[in-house]
């Protein structure tokens, strides 16, 4: 899905949910990409990552319906 940044900015300012659903997702992006930086990872960090990612992408999820709802209601 192509996301329109002004779109975007839009949902931010309206939406406290998606606003705590994007800060949410940049901070568990930066989680994973710090275990990934990671030569060796211990079976809890193994867990943890995989837990992060879940919920990650759970929260993509939901971000992406909130989005595709603004862009219904603007069509």
């Amino acid at each position: 899905m192509e996301i329109d940044p002004t779109l975007l900015e839009k949902v931010q300012g309206e939406n406290e949910e998606f606003k705590k659903l994007y800060q949410e997702h940049l901070e568990l992006k930066h989680r994973v990409e710090e275990l990934n930086k990671m030569s060796f990872l211990s079976p809890e960090l193994e867990l943890e990552k995989k837990t992060v990612q879940k919920q990650k992408l759970k929260g993509k999820d939901r971000m992406t319906q909130i989005l595709e709802q603004y862009q219904a209601s603007l069509s």
